[in-house]
């Protein structure tokens, strides 16, 4: 052979390498499209590359297949996949919508609720089991994740010949860059949907998974301009020790152009892994091509490039691609640092967390500095003036604005050095007061021998009583002694000490600022004081007077806001308060990414994602606080506490007793340790601790450390208060389990009376005492009693919660046993059903919700003499328990 046929041998070769790897990338749907481009005249090199695709759709290889799956091959070569008959849940199998070498994906409709899914089923999955291990994982992860931007899992099962199948939101969509490409979409679209990418791969973190395979073919634009992210075939469970698939298979699966450099060395991966693929999905959606040139390259040649290649700048790229997006030079200086940095090599040189690219792609929205960015002078001062261009520019010229500015800065000079002066001064006779209170009676004597927290409060107050001539002090006194008896749970005594406070700074000719923080500081004790209307009413004319008085992004206005997120979550409001806490957080963090605010403000908007249903949102949240407070103050300190019983709420949402215990005992250990065993917050963290050794079904332990926290909680809070209600609500679940029906009925009872009280109208809390109610109901036989019960606790839910709560999901399968035990079977499966397919979305396939209404749907199939249905229940609940050991 000579060399010039040689050489054009290789040539062809190379084309059809390159044209395979580009076609196996895509949904089955574009490859012919694909083809008929890369081929342009040339049929036989588009036909190698199909028979090269259909061989890898059957198997990677001879020695990978097995005997039996070589021999169905040869025998078999040619013919359609046709799926196992049997029974898919609820749902009928229509026409299939995609095929590759191990599942199909067929359109399914579920005919009694007239709704349409994708199924998608293993082919051949008996011949592989780690095929099989993989779709099982696939279907876990799913049932974790709950998003807009994911798309859901609804159902799952297994047919009578060992074939998995699940069934999942059906996707209209576009592939992203297709998407971006046909609408001609602007930088700021293209940003847009970039950022609601970044906030579903932030659900999926915050559920322990990282995807590992992001790509513009898995991302699909819907009609309505928002983005689903498919594909969890081969994401990862964070805690997991490692991947048990071989190197080899794990190359073969992800997609070089997009895969980070840790991925392609086999190395472990993270978090970090997802951020460089969005990186590089940014690159394209910006660059209008991947950040490497991949055109006529081998697959190792490619993953040389993404290892140690040369990557241009986007903005670079960009100005050579014709159609590309169009953009400032100071708008594209700032988008290659976020690119560049979400693609550095080195996963510690990256964006530590998705969360933090947002946070920067919303510093470039608002023309503020990026995180990312080398923070000099000449940067932020440039930032400003393209922030306030317009304002500058209506100055009538350079030298007069010059003189105005510096004349202005002069005022503004003498004036903060005035208030600076004077704020020396409240500081330092502050001081001196604090430092006095900590003496005895007589100087002489040394330090009094009794300095119980209580007693130096106490001594405080009198002394700040003789501070009449100097009356700003004597207010901030007031208000930061005040503030004391209240986390001491001395409510009546804070009460008077605030009020004091605001009366003296509302005397004051120059005080309005003060008395902002003063309503602030009042309506906060109101919310302990459950008088939730006029804590609100304090709160928001406080925000509205510190807006007003102090400039934008004060640490004044970041309180008020705190404050106010806190009496919406009080009230039910959780979506209001998750808006109104996100922009209060972002406050709290442009003034120091670590302070004492920032973490109060996470745990804050932490607890309205967890009472919202979001608990990937709050456990992101609450792991954000502990490491602050870690951070701040170490290990052993309040913040660390109060972080880890979220935490531990988190875990027994998601039916993790063992995980929860174990958080929750970290932080009693802590805040007892601080405040002692008679605080409300060490009552509060013994009902949590309580809680999960119930779910474990340890009474003896739980019984009378619950019942030491109520005693506690009433003497501080009073006998009607949410927070009595929480943990009366324990007591009634242990009461139930303990089978004492009568007395878990005076429980819930009271806990109901206790909501109506306090709320005056509908709340998710007063759902959840009714439905506690409803299930003593059930345990004694009275069914139809119970299905009031239910039927009222969700027409409450409805009016709090959205449709996908997993408190609904819980109410409606109850409500559905109910329905069950009275023979009314077609409701029954239209609750119970319902009811599984929220709790599947929300917590893992092996919690008890779970489990109980599987067989509550299994013994109804039964009595309506469908076995089939009901073997495929028996199938996946055997399952469950099998995964869970």
């Amino acid at each position: 052979m000579s060399d010039d046929s040689s050489t054009e041998s290789a040539a062809r070769w190379t084309r059809v390498q390159q044209a395979f790897h580009e076609a196996v990338a895509l949904p089955d749907a574009e490859r012919d499209a694909y083809l008929a481009r890369a081929s342009g005249d040339d049929e036989s090199l588009a036909a190698e590359v199909r028979a090269m695709l259909d061989a890898d759709a059957r198997a990677d290889s001879l020695l990978d297949r097995g005997v039996s799956r070589a021999a169905h091959d040869v025998l078999g070569a040619g013919r359609a996949y046709v799926p196992p008959a049997g029974a898919f849940g609820a749902y009928r199998l229509l026409h299939p919508i995609g095929e590759g070498g191990t599942a199909v994906v067929y359109l399914a409709k579920r005919d009694d609720l007239d709704t349409t899914a994708a199924v998608k089923l293993l082919r051949h999955a008996w011949l592989s089991p780690m095929r099989r291990d993989r779709f099982t994982s696939e279907q876990r992860t799913l049932a974790r994740l709950d998003h807009p931007g994911i798309a859901r899992l609804f159902d799952a099962g297994t047919l009578d010949d060992g074939t998995p199948w699940i069934a999942m939101e059906y996707v209209e969509g576009v592939p992203l860059t297709d998407y971006c490409r046909v609408n001609a979409c602007t930088l700021a679209e293209r940003l847009r949907l970039f950022r609601e990418i970044c906030e579903a791969v932030q659900h999926a973190h915050g559920h322990l998974v990282i995807h590992r395979d992001l790509k513009p073919s898995n991302i699909l634009v819907t009609s309505d301009g928002h983005v689903k992210l498919l594909d969890f075939g081969i994401a990862k469970q964070l805690e997991a020790d490692g991947d048990a698939a071989p190197t080899r298979t794990g190359l073969r699966l992800l997609t070089p152009a997009y895969a980070s450099p840790e991925q392609l060395r086999g190395e472990p991966t993270g978090v970090h892994t997802d951020v460089y693929s969005l990186g590089v999905v940014l690159y394209e959606l910006l660059a209008g091509r991947l950040p490497f040139a991949i055109a006529g390259r081998t697959p190792l040649e490619l993953e040389s490039l993404v290892l140690a290649g040369p990557v241009d700048r986007p903005s670079s790229v960009a100005r050579r691609t014709p159609g590309a997006i169009e953009a400032s030079a100071d708008a594209w200086s700032d988008l290659d640092v976020l690119c560049l940095t979400a693609m550095q090599r080195e996963p510690e040189r990256r964006y530590r967390t998705v969360d933090a690219l947002v946070r920067d792609l919303d510093h470039f929205a608002r023309k503020e500095p990026l995180e990312a960015r080398p923070d000099s002078p000449r940067y932020r001062l440039g930032k400003f003036v393209r922030r306030h261009r317009r304002t500058l520019a209506a100055g009538a010229g350079v030298s007069l604005l010059v003189v105005a500015l510096s004349a202005l800065y002069a005022v503004r000079i003498r004036s903060a050095r005035d208030t600076a002066v004077a704020e020396a001064a409240r500081t330092q006779r502050i001081q001196r007061f604090t430092l006095s209170l900590f003496e005895g009676g007589d100087a002489e004597s040394g330090p009094a021998d009794s300095l119980r927290a209580v007693t130096l409060v106490e001594r405080g107050v009198v002394e700040a009583a003789s501070l009449a001539a100097e009356p700003a002090v004597q207010a901030e006194l007031y208000q930061t002694l005040g503030g004391i008896f209240q986390k001491l749970g001395r409510l009546d005594r804070a009460d008077s000490l605030l009020q004091r406070s605001l009366a003296a700074r509302r005397a004051l000719t120059d005080g309005a600022a003060d008395v902002a923080r003063s309503q602030v500081a009042l309506g906060l004790l109101r919310v302990d004081q459950d008088r939730l209307p006029e804590a609100e009413q304090l709160i928001r004319e406080g925000l509205a007077l510190s807006r007003r008085m102090r400039p934008a992004g004060h640490r004044d206005v970041a309180v008020a806001m705190t404050a106010l997120g806190r009496v919406l979550e009080e009230r039910g409001a959780y979506a209001d308060a998750i808006t109104v806490m996100r922009e209060a957080l972002r406050l709290q963090s442009a003034l120091g990414e670590t302070s004492p605010e920032v973490a109060a403000a996470a745990t804050q908007l932490g607890n309205d994602y967890f009472y919202a249903g979001d608990y990937a949102g709050a456990d992101s949240m609450f792991r954000r606080s502990l490491e602050v407070g870690r951070r701040l103050y170490g290990a052993n300190h309040p913040l660390a506490g109060d972080a880890l019983i979220n935490l531990g709420a988190v875990r027994y949402q998601r039916a993790e007793y063992t995980e929860a215990e174990r958080y929750d005992r970290g932080g009693l250990a802590i805040i007892q340790r601080v405040y002692g065993p008679d605080d409300p917050r060490t009552a509060a963290a013994m009902t949590m601790l309580g809680r999960a050794l119930v779910a474990q079904v340890r009474f003896d332990e739980a019984v009378p450390l619950v019942e030491r926290a109520l005693s506690i909680r009433e003497r501080v809070f009073g006998a009607v208060s949410p927070k009595v209600a929480s943990t009366i609500n324990e007591l009634g679940i242990m009461a139930l389990r303990r089978k004492h029906y009568d007395e878990a009925d005076t429980y819930f009872a009271r806990n109901a009376d206790i909501y109506r009280a306090v709320y005056k109208g509908p709340h998710n809390l007063l759902g959840t005492a009714l439905a506690n109610r409803g299930s003593v109901f059930v345990a004694r036989g009275d069914f139809v009693g119970a299905e009031r019960l239910y039927r009222e606790a969700l027409d409450v839910f409805g009016k709090t919660l959205p449709p996908t709560h997993l408190d609904i999901g819980i109410a409606r399968a109850k409500l559905g046993r109910a329905l069950l035990r009275q023979r009314r079977f077609a409701e029954a499966e239209r609750e119970s059903s319902a009811g599984l397919q929220i709790l599947l979305a929300q917590t893992s396939p092996a919690t008890s919700w779970v489990r109980n209404t599987r067989t509550d749907l299994a013994a109804l199939y039964d009595s309506l003499g469908q076995p089939a249905r009901a073997a495929t229940i028996r199938v996946a609940l055997a399952d469950t328990v099998v995964a869970s050991k």
